[in-house]
């Protein structure tokens, strides 16, 4: 599986408003052209609302 960088992550988000749900940060994430990889991670999140980056961070990263 392809690696995502903390840049990537924040390009994919960029102009996200928090709270945020997983819906609207994956809808987000593809309009920024975010890789498939990344979209997926957030689309799976056990998480259905982020509070701010740092939440959506820990789900992205976690096992990787």
């Amino acid at each position: 599986m392809a690696s995502i960088s903390p840049i990537d992550l924040q390009k994919a988000l960029k102009g996200a408003d928090y709270p945020a749900s997983r819906d609207d940060l994956v809808s987000l994430a593809k309009d920024n052209g975010a890789d498939d990889v990344l979209v997926e991670k957030l689309a799976n999140a056990p998480t259905e609302e982020f509070g701010g980056p740092d939440d959506v961070q820990k789900v992205v990263f976690q096992n990787e």
